[in-house]
């Protein structure tokens, strides 16, 4: 019996990356279910990631995806809170992979907050025109719809992670904010295609 729950620790340690503790913890409050245990230290980490998103992140790394073709090009500028999480692989690996995932779904601006006013007034027209002869309120919630379905497409942290599609970059980064337990933020990055 003792011998199970030292498998089930193990287990949960290696898909989780959490502390023995914390695995003790999240195996008893699942009544020894690892994969609910995964999701108690998932919930877990993404309530922590939360409370470091306002901490200051002055150290990071500048990451870089070329495609094989040599024709598409991603630079990528991640940042955390300390130079000894930015030098890890880990860490590294993860700014990788949002270079990957920029390369593969083309985002315009890491957030919705980054998109200039003028363009989108612009697309509010555009949306407006397109159905103008609808009631006024029902204009205004097509147009807010729409505008979300944009922001989705054009946004980084907005973006269904090209891996998973049942998360968006926001939750894949609170993930990793709750692994490496700092907070991490995509300040910037620049594409570079020859079409």
């Amino acid at each position: 019996m003792a011998d199970n729950k030292i498998v089930k620790l193990k287990e949960l340690r290696k898909l989780s990356g959490a502390g023995i503790l914390n695995c003790k913890k999240a195996l008893d409050e699942a009544k020894g279910n690892v994969e609910e245990a995964v999701k108690y230290l998932r919930k877990k980490g993404m309530a922590s990631a939360g409370k470091k998103a306002d901490r200051e992140t002055s150290e990071g790394v500048v990451a870089s995806y070329i495609h094989y073709t040599g024709k598409l090009g991603v630079l990528v500028e991640l940042l955390c809170e300390t130079d000894f999480v930015a030098r890890t692989a880990e860490f590294k690996a993860f700014a990788q992979e949002i270079a990957i995932h920029i390369a593969a779904s083309e985002p315009q601006y890491v957030k919705r907050e980054d998109i200039p006013t003028d363009i989108l007034n612009n697309e509010k027209e555009v949306y407006a025109a397109q159905i103008k002869n609808k009631p006024k309120n029902i204009i205004d919630k097509i147009v807010d719809g729409k505008l979300e379905k944009y922001y989705k497409g054009c946004c980084l942290m907005e973006q269904i992670y090209y891996r998973e599609d049942k998360k968006n970059i926001a939750d894949f980064v609170k993930e990793n904010i709750a692994k490496f337990g700092e907070n991490i933020r995509i300040s910037r990055f620049t594409t570079y295609e020859i079409k």
